[in-house]
Protein backbone atom coordinates (compact mmCIF):
# COMPACT_ATOMS: atom_id res chain seq x y z
CA UNK A 1 0.00 0.00 0.00
CA UNK A 2 0.76 3.86 -0.42
CA UNK A 3 3.53 2.64 -3.69
CA UNK A 4 4.45 5.83 -5.01
CA UNK A 5 7.29 6.87 -7.57
CA UNK A 6 9.80 9.27 -6.55
CA UNK A 7 7.89 12.26 -8.95
CA UNK A 8 5.23 11.93 -7.15
CA UNK A 9 6.80 12.62 -3.76
CA UNK A 10 8.88 15.15 -6.02
CA UNK A 11 5.51 16.93 -6.94
CA UNK A 12 3.31 16.70 -4.23
CA UNK A 13 6.39 17.72 -1.68
CA UNK A 14 6.76 20.75 -3.91
CA UNK A 15 2.97 21.63 -4.23
CA UNK A 16 2.89 21.29 -0.05
CA UNK A 17 5.98 23.57 0.60
CA UNK A 18 4.62 26.31 -1.87
CA UNK A 19 1.14 25.95 -0.39
CA UNK A 20 2.41 26.44 3.31
CA UNK A 21 4.66 29.30 2.30
CA UNK A 22 1.91 31.13 0.62
CA UNK A 23 0.74 34.44 2.80
CA UNK A 24 -2.87 33.27 3.99
CA UNK A 25 -5.72 33.45 6.46
CA UNK A 26 -4.52 30.91 8.26
CA UNK A 27 -0.93 32.02 8.91
CA UNK A 28 -2.38 35.80 9.29
CA UNK A 29 -4.43 34.22 11.81
CA UNK A 30 -1.39 32.74 13.68
CA UNK A 31 0.97 35.52 13.29
CA UNK A 32 -1.87 38.28 14.74
CA UNK A 33 -1.66 35.68 17.98
CA UNK A 34 1.74 36.23 18.06
CA UNK A 35 1.32 39.94 18.32
CA UNK A 36 -1.25 39.75 20.97
CA UNK A 37 -0.09 37.22 23.48
CA UNK A 38 3.64 36.25 22.41
CA UNK A 39 4.70 32.60 21.24
CA UNK A 40 3.06 30.44 23.47
CA UNK A 41 -0.41 32.29 21.64
CA UNK A 42 0.82 31.33 18.29
CA UNK A 43 1.91 27.53 19.38
CA UNK A 44 -1.28 27.21 20.61
CA UNK A 45 -3.44 29.26 17.64
CA UNK A 46 -1.02 26.97 15.18
CA UNK A 47 -2.40 23.63 16.68
CA UNK A 48 -5.46 25.27 16.75
CA UNK A 49 -5.41 25.16 13.04
CA UNK A 50 -3.86 21.96 12.24
CA UNK A 51 -6.60 20.55 14.56
CA UNK A 52 -9.18 22.13 11.91
CA UNK A 53 -7.09 21.05 9.16
CA UNK A 54 -7.17 17.36 10.24
CA UNK A 55 -11.37 17.93 10.40
CA UNK A 56 -11.36 18.77 6.45
CA UNK A 57 -9.11 16.32 5.97
CA UNK A 58 -11.07 13.75 7.37
CA UNK A 59 -14.02 14.86 5.73
CA UNK A 60 -12.10 14.85 2.47
CA UNK A 61 -11.47 11.34 2.89
CA UNK A 62 -15.03 10.46 3.92
CA UNK A 63 -16.18 12.07 0.80
CA UNK A 64 -18.45 14.46 3.36
CA UNK A 65 -16.85 17.32 1.65
CA UNK A 66 -18.76 16.88 -1.63
CA UNK A 67 -22.06 18.16 0.41
CA UNK A 68 -20.25 21.48 1.32
CA UNK A 69 -18.70 21.78 -2.41
CA UNK A 70 -22.09 20.72 -3.92
CA UNK A 71 -24.35 22.48 -1.98
CA UNK A 72 -25.04 26.14 -2.13
CA UNK A 73 -27.03 26.39 0.83
CA UNK A 74 -24.50 24.40 3.00
CA UNK A 75 -21.48 26.05 1.58
CA UNK A 76 -23.73 29.69 2.55
CA UNK A 77 -24.19 28.56 6.41
CA UNK A 78 -20.81 27.78 6.88
CA UNK A 79 -19.37 30.41 5.51
CA UNK A 80 -21.41 32.95 7.69
CA UNK A 81 -21.19 31.18 10.31
CA UNK A 82 -16.83 31.33 10.03
CA UNK A 83 -17.44 35.09 9.28
CA UNK A 84 -19.28 35.93 11.75
CA UNK A 85 -16.94 34.30 14.04
CA UNK A 86 -14.00 35.99 12.79
CA UNK A 87 -15.75 39.53 13.49
CA UNK A 88 -17.02 38.82 16.35
CA UNK A 89 -12.82 37.87 17.55
CA UNK A 90 -12.08 40.98 15.84
CA UNK A 91 -14.55 43.25 18.25
CA UNK A 92 -13.54 41.91 21.15
CA UNK A 93 -10.09 42.00 20.44
CA UNK A 94 -11.12 46.37 19.19
CA UNK A 95 -12.56 46.26 22.76
CA UNK A 96 -10.01 45.00 24.87
CA UNK A 97 -8.25 48.28 25.01
CA UNK A 98 -5.42 46.86 26.59
CA UNK A 99 -6.96 46.25 30.02
CA UNK A 100 -5.51 42.51 29.81
CA UNK A 101 -1.83 43.60 29.35
CA UNK A 102 0.54 42.15 31.65
CA UNK A 103 3.54 43.99 33.37
CA UNK A 104 5.64 42.16 30.52
CA UNK A 105 3.50 44.33 28.01
CA UNK A 106 2.14 40.22 26.74
CA UNK A 107 -2.19 40.22 27.50
CA UNK A 108 -2.98 37.33 30.16
CA UNK A 109 -4.21 35.01 26.65
CA UNK A 110 -5.93 31.54 27.64
CA UNK A 111 -3.66 28.63 25.53
CA UNK A 112 -6.81 27.01 25.47
CA UNK A 113 -9.23 29.79 23.98
CA UNK A 114 -6.90 30.48 21.53
CA UNK A 115 -6.33 26.55 20.68
CA UNK A 116 -10.32 26.45 20.15
CA UNK A 117 -10.37 29.75 18.22
CA UNK A 118 -7.68 28.58 15.67
CA UNK A 119 -9.44 25.62 15.06
CA UNK A 120 -12.67 26.62 14.88
CA UNK A 121 -11.47 29.29 12.58
CA UNK A 122 -10.04 26.42 9.98
CA UNK A 123 -13.79 24.22 10.56
CA UNK A 124 -15.60 27.12 9.64
CA UNK A 125 -13.88 27.29 6.59
CA UNK A 126 -16.26 26.54 3.59
CA UNK A 127 -13.31 27.22 1.04
CA UNK A 128 -10.80 24.80 3.21
CA UNK A 129 -13.44 22.23 2.27
CA UNK A 130 -13.39 22.77 -1.15
CA UNK A 131 -9.45 23.80 -1.36
CA UNK A 132 -9.37 19.79 0.22
CA UNK A 133 -11.91 18.24 -2.09
CA UNK A 134 -9.86 19.57 -5.14
CA UNK A 135 -6.17 19.23 -4.20
CA UNK A 136 -6.11 15.93 -2.37
CA UNK A 137 -7.51 13.83 -5.10
CA UNK A 138 -4.55 15.38 -7.60
CA UNK A 139 -2.50 12.91 -5.87
CA UNK A 140 -4.61 9.94 -5.71
CA UNK A 141 -2.78 6.83 -7.40
CA UNK A 142 -4.81 3.76 -8.95
CA UNK A 143 -3.71 0.54 -7.14
CA UNK A 144 -1.78 2.36 -4.49
CA UNK A 145 -4.09 1.87 -1.77
CA UNK A 146 -7.92 2.46 -0.78
CA UNK A 147 -9.11 6.27 -2.02
CA UNK A 148 -9.71 7.09 1.28
CA UNK A 149 -6.72 6.14 2.81
CA UNK A 150 -4.54 7.93 0.60
CA UNK A 151 -6.91 11.08 0.82
CA UNK A 152 -6.20 10.98 4.43
CA UNK A 153 -2.52 10.46 3.50
CA UNK A 154 -1.86 13.17 1.84
CA UNK A 155 -3.68 15.23 3.71
CA UNK A 156 -1.88 14.83 6.79
CA UNK A 157 1.56 15.52 5.03
CA UNK A 158 0.40 18.89 4.37
CA UNK A 159 -0.24 19.17 7.99
CA UNK A 160 3.47 17.71 8.64
CA UNK A 161 4.91 20.15 5.91
CA UNK A 162 3.33 23.34 8.10
CA UNK A 163 4.99 21.70 11.28
CA UNK A 164 8.64 22.76 9.32
CA UNK A 165 7.33 26.43 8.01
CA UNK A 166 5.01 27.93 10.82
CA UNK A 167 7.09 27.20 14.20
CA UNK A 168 9.99 29.45 12.39
CA UNK A 169 7.79 32.29 11.05
CA UNK A 170 5.90 31.68 15.00
CA UNK A 171 9.55 32.84 16.56
CA UNK A 172 10.85 34.91 13.99
CA UNK A 173 7.15 36.95 14.69
CA UNK A 174 7.87 36.79 18.22
CA UNK A 175 11.11 38.50 18.11
CA UNK A 176 10.28 41.14 15.76
CA UNK A 177 7.46 42.34 17.55
CA UNK A 178 9.04 41.61 21.24
CA UNK A 179 9.72 45.53 21.87
CA UNK A 180 6.46 46.63 20.14
CA UNK A 181 5.10 44.80 23.04
CA UNK A 182 7.40 46.23 26.03
CA UNK A 183 5.27 49.52 25.10
CA UNK A 184 1.47 49.76 26.86
CA UNK A 185 0.69 52.18 24.04
CA UNK A 186 2.06 50.15 21.00
CA UNK A 187 0.62 47.10 22.12
CA UNK A 188 -2.44 48.65 22.51
CA UNK A 189 -2.32 49.75 19.01
CA UNK A 190 -1.28 46.11 18.00
CA UNK A 191 -4.61 45.00 19.55
CA UNK A 192 -6.63 47.35 17.43
CA UNK A 193 -4.23 46.48 14.58
CA UNK A 194 -5.01 42.75 15.67
CA UNK A 195 -9.35 43.49 15.43
CA UNK A 196 -8.76 45.16 12.47
CA UNK A 197 -6.89 41.84 10.61
CA UNK A 198 -9.89 39.34 12.19
CA UNK A 199 -12.64 41.74 10.86
CA UNK A 200 -10.69 42.20 7.59
CA UNK A 201 -10.86 38.33 7.73
CA UNK A 202 -14.10 37.68 8.50
CA UNK A 203 -15.61 39.89 5.44
CA UNK A 204 -13.11 38.45 2.87
CA UNK A 205 -15.09 35.43 4.05
CA UNK A 206 -18.33 36.31 3.54
CA UNK A 207 -17.44 37.39 0.24
CA UNK A 208 -16.14 34.30 -0.71
CA UNK A 209 -17.85 32.20 -3.24
CA UNK A 210 -18.80 28.57 -4.23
Amino acid sequence: MFDYALAHWLAFGTAAVLLNLSPGPDLAFILGKVAQGGRRAGFAAMFGIWAGALVHVALAAAGLSVLIASSQVAFSLVKWAGAAYLIWLGVQALRAGGEGLAVTGLPAVSQWKTFRDGALVNIMNPKMAVFMLAFLPQFVVPGAGPVAAQLALHGVLIIATAALIEPVAILLGDVALGRLRRSRRAALWMERALGGLFIALGLRLATEKL
